[in-house]
């Protein structure tokens, strides 16, 4: 039973406003509006009929879910519903569509002007702060995980490495000790001419690790392309500049940015150099 119910019980029963928003911790104005919105009546007559008849009732539009309002706001009941709505979406049209039932034309200039109200503003601020609250998650919590997806390697998932092999041609052979679909034959080391020795080959291999081992929070697909995994990561860069947009500017002193301009300039001269030699 939800406190609501409990407190419409003990409204029924007779008990006061102020008593039951002291045993239920919310304000008197919220247990005003549990019975406006509810339609609490002391010793309403319960009315009996011979021949009952059911009664087609619209269905209520159900408002989003949240553990409590916010206590002590002027807003109206259609203002709170689209707080809920919009906090849902961060959609001023489609919450403003959902709480008014309006058009889609009205919701456009009407959602956005509602969301500039003070007094919206200051309920959905502290709605934010209950959600944060009911999550157990702050902006920082957020932040964290894009530094987590900033500093993320494709290294963390697959793992590389390189295997010298020993070349050898493959000769057709009635009595050679391998077979296969054409036939019999037999291997003979390839011989570099330069070297005179028996020639070799790299195989680069790339592994997926095991599962037990992956973070998988920063992958965002994998799938086996020709028999080799292909991973895509998280955007690293897009989590670079969001923290970047958030951080602070960092100091640079005189030193530094002096070391850096000349490290730049003798890039460039390089570059020029090299450029200039290429075309005498």
């Amino acid at each position: 039973m939800t406190k609501q119910e409990m407190a419409e019980k003990d409204y029924l029963a007779g008990m006061k406003y102020k008593d039951i928003a002291a045993k239920y911790e919310v304000s008197i104005n919220t247990v005003k509006s549990w019975k406006k919105r509810n339609g609490w009546v002391r010793g309403a007559p319960k009315k009996k009929s011979v021949h009952p008849k059911t009664k087609k009732v619209a269905p209520k539009k159900e408002i989003p879910a949240v553990k409590e309002l916010v206590e002590d706001t002027d807003l109206t009941d259609k203002q709170k519903t689209f707080c809920m709505y919009y906090l849902q979406r961060y959609n001023a049209t489609w919450a403003y569509q959902k709480a008014y039932d309006s058009t889609y034309e009205t919701a456009m200039t009407s959602g956005s002007r509602l969301l500039r109200n003070d007094k919206v503003k200051s309920y959905l601020s502290k709605l934010k702060t209950q959600q944060a609250q009911d999550l157990y998650l702050t902006a920082n919590d957020i932040l964290l995980r894009y530094v987590h997806q900033a500093t993320s390697n494709v290294n963390d998932v697959l793992s590389f490495r390189t295997e010298k092999h020993l070349a050898y041609y493959k000769i057709r052979d009635a009595n050679g000790p391998y077979e296969d679909g054409g036939g019999k034959f037999r291997y003979e080391p390839k011989i570099n001419p330069e070297t005179g020795e028996q020639d070799f080959y790299y195989e680069h291999i790339v592994e997926l690790k095991d599962s037990k081992d992956i973070d998988t929070s920063n992958i965002k697909s994998i799938r086996i392309d020709k028999g080799e995994p292909v991973v895509e990561m998280e955007d690293k860069q897009k989590a670079m500049q969001i923290l970047l947009d958030r951080l602070p500017e960092p100091e640079v002193n005189d030193d530094s940015t002096n070391s850096l301009l000349n490290a730049i300039g003798a890039g460039l001269k390089k570059i020029w150099s090299d450029r200039d030699d290429k075309e005498k």
